[in-house]
């Protein structure tokens, strides 16, 4: 029992040097895993700002269907109302077949389109929810990967950070 706390004492130093490295270099891990999304973007920002380029999927398009045009023109005023979108588009009359409690539905839709930044698409859905006339009503979104410069900075100043 001696001989083992004498080996213990004596290994002691090495022993905290090593635990003290291999305590850094995981402290460093998690720090570096934790920043690099928010790293990445800003540098991906940065390039943006620096070569005039566009940033991919800053900007979505969602998808919103509802059974009618006046239901689709009500939300969609309140959309933009709120400044959740920087345009809606309205289209008459899509057919669509879907499974509904099991079976297989057929009915005559109008789909709005809705275009926003990414960041503010669960704000869009979140509203578009709360007052539809579905119980689960379609929102699916699409980030958009390139598009006109000049649309995308009108899509900018018309729709806030919030």
């Amino acid at each position: 029992m001696v001989a083992l706390l004498q080996r213990w004492l004596r290994d002691a130093p090495r022993s905290a040097t090593v635990r003290s490295a291999v305590l850094t270099a995981s402290l460093f891990l998690i720090v570096s895993i934790s920043l690099y999304p928010g790293l990445r973007s800003i540098g991906v920002l940065l390039h943006a700002v620096f070569t005039g380029s566009y940033v991919p999927g800053y900007h979505s398009v969602l998808l919103v269907n509802f059974p009618n045009e006046q239901a689709a023109r009500d939300i969609g005023r309140s959309v933009m109302e709120r400044r959740l979108a920087a345009s809606v588009n309205i289209l008459p009359r899509t057919f669509t077949m879907y499974y509904w409690k099991g079976e297989i539905q057929d009915a005559s839709e109008i789909l709005m389109l809705v275009k926003t930044k990414t960041s503010r698409i669960q704000d869009v859905v979140d509203y578009v929810r709360s007052i539809h006339p579905y119980a689960n009503p379609e929102a699916l979104s699409f980030p958009v990967g390139d598009g006109s410069q000049a649309y995308m900075k009108w899509m900018d100043d018309a729709v806030p950070d919030d």
